[in-house]
C-alpha cells in the first residue's frame, strides 16, 4: 500500500515537472508576460536636431514688463522632452519641398502612378485589377512611381516637355502681341501657381471633445472618418515679400534671386505663411515615415512646428529667467560685438554684420546649441495668438491652438483666430523683440520676409539613456 502510494507522488511529481519544463520553453506559460519578440526600437537623433531634455521653467516676463503689454505674465510651465531643428529651415532645405511636390505633379500628369492605373475620374485600378476610389488629384491620392526619371529635356513632339506643356504645367505665353517665342526672355518656367500640396489630418482635438460630450460613447473606427481633414496648399514661397514688406525702398534684387539663386542656399527661408509651414512639416513626416516602411521600422512621432512654451523653453537654453538665450542681460559680448542679427539702431541695419538675413548659425548657439534663437528670422509656432493665453492655457505642455482649415476652406473665422504666435525678433526688429518672453503674432495666411520656422519633434519616452531602446547620450 505504501509502495502504491509513493509510486503515485512520484507520477504526479514527473508530470508536474514536465508541465513546468514544457510551459517554460513555450510561449503560454500562463504567465502576464506581454507580447514577446516585439521589434528593438531605438530612437536616433533626427537628422539637423538635438535634443531638447524635459524641464520646468518660469515662462513669460522675467523683469520690468517696460511695455506694460501684460501679455506674458510669469507662468511656471513644464514641457515633455522634444528634438527641434538646430537652426531655421534654409532656402535648400525647404527647395526639396517644393521640388518633390513640382515632381509629383509632373509624374500625374505623364500618367506614372506605379502600380495604378487611372480608369476614370474618380476611380483608378490597382495591380490586382480592383477599382479603388479617388477624391481629386493629389498626392495623397495618386501613388507616385518615383523610380522613373522626369526627362525635363525631352521636347520633341510627345516628349516629356510637349506633355507638361500641354497640360500648362509651364507658364504659358505672356508677353502681348507675340506669336512665337512668347516666354520672357525664351526661358521656360513652372507655373508656380501649379505647385499645390494635397494632404490630410487627424483632428484630435475635435475627436476628443466629441467623445467628450458623448462619454465616450461611439464607434471611433466608424467615426473617425469624420476627423480627418483635407486640404491643398501652394508651396512656393511669396517672393514678393520683399517689395511688398516695404514702402518706397528698393529690394526687387531680393525678390529675383533670395529663394533660388544657390548664394542663398544656406539663409533662412521667408515668405512662407504659417499654413505652408505647417504644410512642409506634413510632407516631412511622410517622407520620414516613407522610409521607415521601406526599412521596415516603426514610426517616429509627427515633425510639426513648436508650441509657444516649446519654443520659450528652448531658447532659454536651460538658463531660467535669462531676458536673452545666450544669458543676458546685454546684446553685446564684452568686446562689444553684438550677439545676434536684428536692428541695433535707428536706420542702422548694418553694425552688427547684416544688411537684411544672415546665413543660418552665423552666430554662437544657446546653451542647448540651438542657433539664431533670437534675430535674423521671426519663427512661426504653432499656437493661436491671444493676449489672455498665460491665464487661460494648461501649465502642462502649454499651447493653444484654434484649427480654423477644414477641408481647404476657413470656417467660423474672425480676425483674432487668425492670428499665429512668432517669436525671436528678426533681422528688421529692435532690440526688445530678441528677448525670449517678447511675443507677437502675424496672420496665418500672410508671408513676411522676416518670418521663417523650424520643426520640433516630441520625443518618444522620458528622457534620453533611460534604457536599451534610448539613444545613450545627449548630443
Amino acid at each position: 500500500m505504501l509502495f502504491k502510494s509513493n509510486r503515485k507522488i512520484a507520477h504526479w511529481m514527473f508530470a508536474l515537472a514536465t508541465t513546468i519544463l514544457l510551459s517554460g520553453c513555450g510561449s503560454d506559460s500562463g504567465e502576464l508576460i506581454g507580447v514577446q519578440d516585439r521589434e528593438e526600437w531605438y530612437q536616433d537623433i533626427p537628422f539637423g536636431m538635438l535634443f531638447i531634455p524635459m524641464g520646468s521653467y518660469n515662462m513669460g516676463t522675467s523683469d520690468q514688463d517696460f511695455i506694460y503689454s501684460q501679455s506674458d505674465p510669469a507662468k511656471i510651465v513644464s514641457v515633455q522632452a522634444f528634438y527641434m531643428d538646430e537652426t531655421e529651415i534654409t532656402n535648400n532645405e525647404y527647395r526639396q519641398f517644393v521640388y518633390w511636390v513640382r515632381d509629383s505633379i509632373a509624374h500625374e500628369i505623364l500618367g506614372e502612378f506605379g502600380d495604378e492605373e487611372i480608369v476614370g475620374e474618380h476611380k483608378m485600378k490597382n495591380k490586382d485589377g480592383d477599382d479603388i476610389e479617388i477624391m481629386e488629384q493629389g498626392q495623397v491620392h495618386y501613388p507616385i512611381n518615383w523610380s522613373t526619371e522626369i526627362e525635363w529635356n525631352d521636347a520633341q513632339e510627345g516628349g516629356t516637355v510637349a506633355v507638361l506643356e500641354e497640360d500648362g504645367f509651364f507658364i504659358p505665353d505672356e508677353l502681348p502681341g507675340v506669336n512665337k517665342s512668347p516666354r520672357y526672355y525664351h526661358v521656360r518656367q513652372v507655373d508656380v501657381t501649379r505647385l499645390m500640396f494635397s494632404y490630410y489630418w487627424i483632428d484630435f482635438q475635435q475627436a476628443a471633445s466629441r467623445a467628450s460630450r458623448t462619454n465616450g460613447h461611439f464607434s471611433r473606427m466608424e467615426e473617425r472618418v469624420n476627423f480627418i481633414k483635407y486640404r491643398k496648399d501652394n508651396v512656393y514661397p511669396d517672393t514678393l515679400a520683399w517689395v511688398h514688406d516695404f514702402t518706397y525702398s528698393y529690394n526687387e534684387p531680393m525678390t529675383l534671386n533670395y529663394f533660388w539663386h544657390p548664394a542663398y542656399d544656406h539663409y533662412p527661408v521667408v515668405g512662407v505663411s504659417w499654413l505652408q509651414a505647417r504644410a512642409f512639416s506634413i510632407w516631412r513626416t511622410g517622407l520620414k515615415r516613407t522610409n521607415s516602411i521601406r526599412d521596415e521600422v516603426a514610426f517616429w512621432n509627427d515633425f510639426r512646428l513648436p508650441s509657444e512654451s516649446e519654443w520659450e523653453y528652448a531658447s532659454r537654453g536651460g538658463l531660467d529667467l535669462n531676458p536673452y538665450p545666450w544669458g543676458g542681460p546685454y546684446i553685446r559680448n564684452s568686446n562689444g560685438c553684438f550677439l545676434a542679427n536684428y536692428k541695433p539702431l535707428r536706420g542702422n541695419y548694418v553694425d552688427d554684420g547684416g544688411l537684411h538675413t544672415l546665413i543660418v548659425a552665423h552666430f554662437a548657439p544657446n546653451d542647448y546649441g540651438l542657433f539664431d534663437m533670437a534675430g535674423n528670422v521671426s519663427e512661426w509656432c504653432d499656437d493661436s495668438y491671444e493676449e489672455s493665453t498665460y491665464r487661460t492655457a494648461h501649465d502642462l505642455n502649454m499651447s493653444f491652438s484654434r484649427r480654423v482649415m477644414e477641408n481647404g476652406m476657413d470656417e467660423d473665422i474672425t480676425s483674432g483666430l487668425k492670428r499665429r504666435v512668432i517669436r525671436g525678433g528678426s533681422w528688421k526688429d529692435v532690440g526688445y523683440y530678441l528677448r525670449t518672453n517678447a511675443r507677437s503674432y502675424e496672420y496665418q495666411d500672410t508671408a513676411k520676409s522676416y518670418i521663417g520656422f523650424r520643426n520640433v519633434q516630441t520625443y518618444l519616452g522620458r528622457a534620453m539613456g533611460d534604457g536599451p531602446s534610448s539613444s545613450a547620450v545627449y548630443r
